[in-house]
């Protein structure tokens, strides 16, 4: 599976230092310098990366794959790095809260090699009339390309309607058809082109349909052996080669037997939870998309997979009343794989509380963000004011998988115990 999506330039902001006059103000400065050397380290390192370019193919290589320069093995050595320093972090979070977890290299579990990527993604955008900023006009917003090892691809197109009237949005939803259909695009040989109106970022197909222009509604993949059928909106790893080994990882580091429920929360299409139902006696999966519920649900059924039932709705409100009447006493172990936002308190709360869950995979592809948040709150002692009352997790084991060549970004998987 191979995704793409917009590119934004990347903007500026200038942070003024505040310097307190007070008799606090020497250390106040010697902070500054060291803030000031810090960001001109980072700022060496990105031009190493990334020199003066002198063209725009290479201001947009830079903007989208940062590591483009570098050799695949120094790109893994970066991307290790920033992974050392996240389990770091964390480490010194949870020092501060009185738990001792550091291990060699001051990390709060080992951290094992970047495992190297299957095969790569590619990009493709089309900036026709382009609309960066909406309050500046322009209508394309984005081409999304999914392309899978069966040879299909699907094309959705992101368009900003501005002032437009129906009869202009037909008129556009017609050329287009026709470009992918008797023009130049032919050469796509599309599978399925889908049309989206959206005045925001982005949004699902309940907020604004996924309008099909041309061939068939869905895409199918294959993924350790299962077939799996993908909607537009639904969220599926776009390196599928690497996938299948973070599967495998998955289902190894689970430990998952057969009397094992299986806990997938944000399950999308039901890759992960559907690659390990053979080995447990049950998968319940959580996922906000319906469509993508519709698809694990499909996905089940096509495959003879009939341990699994999947729930629609936001992980805040179904897991908690999922787990609070839990009262099976067979094992239950746990996968969050959240968006960057990563999970709702709720959800922290919701698995922290529940003494049944006592194996835990989180898996990130921005774990220096809000994902460290709740790294935190599952690892802290107890805590009445935020009605964390559950053993807090340790930090086993951390796993990064570059399942995104040319890039600074990771899939990381940490292993979490109690």
């Amino acid at each position: 599976m191979a995704l793409c999506c917009a590119v934004r330039l990347p903007r500026r902001h200038l942070r003024p230092w505040r310097v307190l006059l007070s008799s606090r103000a020497g250390r106040d400065r010697s902070l500054l310098t060291e803030k000031t050397a810090k960001w001109k380290e980072k700022k060496k390192a990105r031009e190493r990366c990334s020199p003066p370019a002198s063209s725009w193919e290479e201001r947009l290589a830079n903007a989208v794959t940062p590591l483009w320069r570098l050799s695949y093995q120094e790109q893994l050595q970066v991307k290790y790095e920033n992974q050392r320093k996240i389990l770091q972090t964390l480490a010194s979070h949870l020092e501060e809260l009185g738990i001792d977890v550091q291990k060699p290299g001051g990390l709060c579990c080992p951290l094992q090699p970047v495992v190297p990527s299957c095969y790569e993604d590619f990009i493709r955008c089309s900036p026709l009339d382009p609309c960066l900023l909406f309050h500046e006009g322009g209508h394309w917003r984005e081409l999304v390309v999914r392309t899978t090892s069966r040879g299909h691809t699907m094309a959705i197109v992101t368009f900003h309607p501005q002032e437009l009237g129906q009869e202009e949005l037909a008129t556009q939803k017609a050329l287009l058809k026709e470009f992918f259909t008797c023009g130049p695009g032919t050469v796509c040989d599309l599978t399925s082109l889908y049309f989206q109106e959206s005045t925001m970022t982005r949004c699902s197909h309940e907020q604004s349909p996924f309008q099909l222009l041309h061939g068939e509604p869905h895409i199918f993949e294959e993924v350790l052996g299962l077939k799996f059928r993908i909607s537009p909106d639904a969220f599926f790893q776009v390196n599928t080669g690497g996938a299948e080994v973070l599967y495998q990882a998955v289902r190894e580091l689970s430990q998952a037997g057969g009397d094992t429920t299986f806990l997938d929360i944000c399950c999308g299409t039901g890759t992960i939870s559907l690659c390990l139902a053979h080995q447990v006696s049950k998968v319940i999966g959580i996922e906000v998309m319906e469509k993508a519920v519709e698809d694990a649900r499909w996905n089940a059924a096509f495959n003879g997979i009939s341990n699994c039932e999947y729930h629609s709705g936001k992980a805040e409100a179904v897991l908690p009343q999922l787990l609070s009447s839990w009262e099976d006493g067979r094992p239950l172990v746990a996968v969050v794989n959240p968006s960057r936002a990563g999970l709702h308190y709720r959800v922290v709360r919701a698995i922290r509380n529940c003494t049944s869950i006592r194996r835990l995979l989180y898996i990130s592809c921005k774990p220096e963000g809000e994902a460290m948040r709740n790294f935190v709150e599952l690892c802290c002692p107890p805590n009445p004011g935020k009605k964390l009352s559950g053993k807090p997790f340790t930090p086993m084991l951390a796993l990064p998988f570059d399942l995104f060549p040319h890039t600074v970004h990771c899939e990381l998987v940490l292993l979490f115990t109690r």
